[in-house]
């Protein structure tokens, strides 16, 4: 075998070492047809898909009607300051389980530039739950999701400036409230 056949095959090895084997939550989405992308399993195993804020409803849905019909978590985080902005989502297929078994479970993760467009549709006609968790995302990220039936904030006064969860925020030195009593 020459040198150069050597390293190309050490390559290759090496690409299937780092690139994530498709788990079988993301097989059935390719089966389906939807484009998306995964992540490493997170530490216990779960998988990670990414996925494109143009197909988010579409994965949902599907997802939805092959079982995971509970959005248990909403969220967002901030990778740092010119980096990325997050949302994920965990779904979880709720049946009636027998002792010591164990839910199927999946994170959805959308990648947004913090320069660009912050728009993500919104879950609520999928999972009425998402209401409040979406309002939170917005509220202390920015990200603007598109449908939602009342997109206002949650936690900071209406006139906040900002998005005190993000890496890059400078808090003001104080905050007057107006017309508070």
């Amino acid at each position: 075998m020459s040198e150069n056949q050597s390293e190309l095959n050490q390559d290759k090895r090496v690409e299937k070492e780092t690139t994530p084997q498709r788990g079988p939550i993301s097989q059935l989405l390719c089966d389906e047809g939807l484009a998306h992308t995964v992540n490493k399993p997170d530490h216990i195993g779960i998988e990670i898909i990414n996925v494109v804020p143009d197909l988010l409803i579409e994965i949902v849905s599907s997802l939805k009607s092959h079982g995971f019909n509970y959005l248990e978590c909403q969220g967002g985080y901030d990778e740092g300051p010119g980096k990325k902005i997050v949302c994920f989502y965990h779904l979880i297929e709720i049946k009636e389980y027998k002792k010591g078994s164990k839910p199927n479970e999946v994170r959805l993760k959308v990648y947004l530039d913090r320069e660009g467009d912050l728009k993500v549709p919104s879950l609520y006609k999928v999972f009425q739950g998402s209401d409040w968790q979406e309002r939170e995302t917005y509220d202390m990220f920015g990200v603007n999701f598109v449908g939602h039936p009342h997109p206002k904030r949650l936690l900071m006064p209406e006139d906040w400036k900002g998005w005190p969860l993000r890496k890059d925020y400078v808090q003001p030195d104080f905050y007057e409230m107006q017309d508070a009593y």
